[in-house]
């Protein structure tokens, strides 16, 4: 990783975050849907800085700003705990990390994921500025004291491809679509199947888009269930921002969103969950969990 946060392996908080990546297993097809099972594996308090991150971490690195979640956010206590914890150790003396977006990987009445999208800055030998990135999986559990980071699992997107699909280097190179470093890195890898890059691209005909998770840094399984999820199989991506847009925010159009739902629909996703429900299963859904980001899932 490239950034300071998983370069040092989360040894500030003392063995407490349970590191793991994302891998791709069957081609079986799976729905989004969940239901609250899921727990995490340990219930172990970890410290949530509550003070501001630097504005400037490092001689040369940008300045970073603090993210907020939206008022209409589902539980914004939940993500603030594990932006928080990220930020703290993001943002130290010789680096600078930028939370781009945080999601939902699935929100339970007593447990969450989530998905903090990240950018990240570091000196390098050269005296140079290295830029990276990193998404990571929070996963947290609700007590009487509120909701307590358990684990963390950062993004893991393989090494780059020597050579990639024509619609991969036109997604690459888009100006409409607005990939993050895992998202970016996912698709260099070669794993990143050709029917969600053409969807992708479909979809920039009409809106810009704000992609914010595709393969790695997402639930193996979809949250609360044993079933795999899509995207760490490489068949599904997220969208956070359309046209400029969160989707989460109150104020953004209806039919922004939904009108982005059906082209995706159109574009070849079997399985379309977002803050509105259109249509039945599995075409499309709707939860908590997809209340603050439109998922689009592809058979293959």
């Amino acid at each position: 990783m490239s950034d300071g946060l998983s370069r040092r392996g989360f040894v500030a908080f003392a063995g407490s975050l349970l590191l793991s990546g994302c891998s791709a297993a069957s081609t079986s097809t799976t729905v989004e849907t969940a239901r609250p099972t899921e727990r995490p594996s340990s219930s172990r308090r970890l410290p949530v800085t509550s003070g501001p991150p630097p504005t400037t971490s490092g001689v040369g690195l940008p300045d970073v700003t603090r993210w907020h979640p939206s008022s209409n956010d589902v539980s914004p206590a939940a993500k603030l705990a594990a932006v928080r914890l990220i930020e703290a150790e993001g943002n130290r003396a010789r680096s600078a990390l930028q939370v781009v977006d945080a999601q939902y990987g699935g929100i339970l009445t007593d447990a969450a994921s989530v998905l903090v999208v990240c950018r990240s800055w570091h000196p390098t030998t050269s005296g140079e500025v290295g830029r990276g990135g990193s998404t990571y999986d929070v996963r947290l559990s609700r007590s009487s004291r509120g909701w307590e980071v358990t684990a963390v699992h950062p993004s893991h997107p393989g090494a780059p491809a020597f050579s990639h699909t024509t619609a991969a280097r036109r997604v690459l190179a888009s100006p409409r679509i607005d990939l993050p470093p895992a998202a970016r890195r996912d698709i260099l890898s070669g794993h990143v199947h050709d029917s969600v890059l053409a969807a992708m691209l479909q979809l920039s005909d009409s809106y810009d888009i704000g992609v914010s998770v595709v393969r790695s840094g997402h639930p193996i399984y979809v949250f609360g269930t044993n079933r795999l999820s899509d995207h760490p199989q490489g068949r599904a991506f997220d969208t956070w921002r359309i046209n400029g847009r969160m989707v989460v925010d109150r104020d953004t159009p209806r039919g922004l969103v939904t009108g982005y739902m059906e082209a995706a629909a159109a574009a070849g996703s079997y399985n379309v969950g977002g803050p509105y429900l259109l249509g039945s299963a599995p075409q499309y859904f709707s939860d908590n969990t997809h209340h603050d980001h439109v998922h689009a899932g592809f058979v293959t």
